[in-house]
């Protein structure tokens, strides 16, 4: 896992501007701790920061090709869990290796098949290729979107890298917030085409965007396929195990220490208790981690998205599965840290954040990394299976709209209501979040053998897959490498994806509740406790004393120094929310969170916004 960041300009020689591609590589140490590496020649700068994982001694990059028609270098982010059988096929095309990397097995894949190799990995990836033969740079993403790489047009070509904040480090890159760009930080329903800076672009997932003098041209390999499902109800649970025990054992290939994260819930129970044996097999006793915080269990009041703590549950699944299991705890002190919520925001470079949620995830992130280097997360079995309560929601279901704005939950972020009247009118967020719902919609195929309730849920599962999984992908894998942390997502495998999101609603659902294909699956492997519990979201604190320090946050950092992000909200409403005495409503206390982190962002930044 690495950071990765280049410049092509096909108007200058860049040997002159070794100054801005460290400077752009630099911003990426965190993702890459390990080892650094810069590349010039000629029209192109590349820039590489490496987490090493496999082949330690090896793998270094840039990695280049000397050929008889120039270079092909590569810089490379993420995993290829295949590169063992594509290594042995591009050996018997003739192709001789000098490491045991899969990086390598990435460049030789595409000195063979060009950029039709990105066809052939199975992995979660991001990586950019100059092709010096062509005068061409080829960025390449994987199809689930897990991996970030973002890229930046320039008058002669362009900037790229795995986070904005490398781009940004080049003088050509303007800090520009456009109205677009507001409108996707506080709409909560991230458009593939919009990137909160403006000029930026991703390579959205599963595309290829090439730039040579010409201009820039973007293609897609993949996207989430439409077919009919005629497998039987056993036959489906049998091959969603097989899928899994095969994903999860690709997935546990390392060189360094791996352990997962475990909730208690049945997505991060199902991946350690199949790790779990897995590692047994082999003699080893994986390592577990979870959350929790300080006297969260004792206090415990459930509401409707919780009814339980989630300790004692993770507690009963590390001693059936028999790992080495470690709670990370968590007081209001940390939680409210300015200077790790700074951390925060840095890492994400958006205040687009959840809050206490963010920051504790970070938390659990940076003390397991003295740990493991590797970590195997249940993310995204939810979008996949059906497992949200907005699936079963007749609001949800004839809303015009995205379906986690339903409902108050936790991924709602900052109420509309709290921003400034007229920001509000000029963001038009109800309207916007209309028209790229619609757009969203139209994007979803019908088979003819769908009926309406069938079309319906065919849709609402290509929401959460294509736009919402996006968001908390991007939240995992910034607050994760913003510690050199590797996470791995077993259920965004891309052949799993495919199978589930094509079986029929009344197949997800056969016994009645939600996830069925999944609990069918692994019935075997867990506590009855676990398996039948019901779904709650990722874990937030109910300490008092959280929302009485971020009053006091807002009293000081953000109205008692007239601070800039006072333009951005309601006035008002911030006067009056820091001065109420004990719980706030969740939308008061998201909001105080938002504001806090607005205000970090700005400082960090400092922005030219175009309102």
């Amino acid at each position: 896992m690495c950071g990765i960041t280049g410049w092509v300009a096909f108007d200058a020689d860049l040997h002159a501007e070794v100054e801005a591609i460290n400077a752009m590589t630099g911003t990426m140490a965190c993702r890459g701790p390990d080892d650094e590496g810069t590349w010039v020649r000629g029209h192109a700068a590349l820039g590489h920061r490496r987490l090493s994982i496999i082949d330690l001694a090896g793998g270094r990059q840039p990695m280049v090709e000397e050929t008889a028609d120039g270079p092909v270098a590569l810089v490379y982010s993420g995993e290829t869990y295949n590169f063992t059988e594509l290594r042995v096929e591009l050996g018997s095309r003739g192709h001789y290796f000098e490491t045991y990397s899969d990086t390598e097995v990435v460049l030789r894949a595409y000195l063979e098949w060009g950029s039709a190799s990105a066809e052939r990995l199975n992995g979660m990836y991001a990586f950019a290729v100059w092709d010096a033969r062509i005068q061409q740079l080829v960025m390449i993403r994987d199809r689930m979107g897990i991996k970030p790489l973002y890229y930046y047009e320039t008058e002669d070509g362009v900037l790229f890298g795995s986070e904005p904040k490398a781009i940004l480090a080049n003088p050509l890159a303007e800090r520009v917030v456009g109205l677009d760009g507001l409108r996707d930080m506080f709409g909560q329903s991230k458009s593939p085409t919009v990137v909160v800076w403006e000029g930026m672009r991703e390579v959205e997932p599963g595309c290829v965007v090439t730039t040579h003098r010409g201009g820039l041209q973007a293609t897609r390999y993949w996207s989430l396929p439409t077919r009919e499902h005629t497998d039987s109800r056993d036959a489906t649970v049998a091959h969603v195990r097989e899928l899994l025990e095969d994903i999860v054992a690709r997935q546990l290939v390392s060189d360094v220490p791996r352990c997962t994260l475990l909730s208690g819930g049945l997505d991060s129970s199902v991946i350690t208790e199949i790790a779990a044996g897995r590692q047994a097999r082999a003699g080893e006793t994986i390592r577990t981690f979870s959350v929790e915080y300080a006297g969260q269990t004792e206090r415990f009041v459930a509401d409707t998205a919780r009814d339980a703590p989630d300790t004692p549950f993770a507690h009963e699944v590390a001693a059936h599965a028999g790992t080495e299991h470690q709670d990370i705890l968590l007081d209001p002190d940390a939680l409210t840290d300015i200077d790790v919520r700074t951390a925060v925001v840095r890492s994400r470079d958006i205040p687009q954040g959840l809050g206490d949620m963010d920051t504790s995830m970070y938390l659990l992130f940076r003390d397991l990394r003295a740990h493991s280097t590797v970590a195997l997360s249940g993310e995204s079995a939810d979008e996949i299976f059906g497992g949200y309560r907005e699936f079963f929601s007749r609001e949800a279901l004839q809303a015009h709209s995205f379906p986690w704005l339903t409902d108050v939950t936790p991924m709602r972020g900052l109420d509309v209501e709290t921003l400034d009247p007229g920001l509000q009118a000029t963001l038009a967020l109800p309207e916007y979040t209309r028209d790229t719902y619609d757009s969203a919609v139209a994007a979803v195929p019908r088979l003819d053998v769908d009926d309406d309730h069938e079309y319906r849920m065919r849709q609402l599962s290509h929401l959460y897959l294509t736009r919402f999984l996006r968001l908390l992908l991007d939240r995992k894998d910034r607050l994760s490498m913003a510690v050199g942390l590797e996470v791995r997502v077993p259920f965004c495998d891309h052949r799993l994806v495919e199978y589930v999101y094509n079986a029929p609603w009344s197949l997800k659902v056969y016994d009645g509740r939600e996830k069925s294909l999944l609990r069918g699956a692994v019935g075997d492997l867990l506590p009855r406790s676990v398996l039948e519990r019901r779904k709650a979201p990722y874990p937030s604190t109910q300490d008092p004393a959280y929302v009485t320090k971020l009053r006091g946050i807002c009293r000081d950092y953000v109205i008692g120094s007239a601070h800039p992000v006072v333009e951005l909200v309601d006035r008002n409403w911030l006067a009056g929310a820091v001065v109420e005495d004990g719980p706030a409503r969740p939308s008061t206390r998201r909001s105080l969170e938002r504001t806090i982190d607005l205000a970090i962002w700005l400082d960090i930044y400092n922005p030219t916004l175009k309102i």
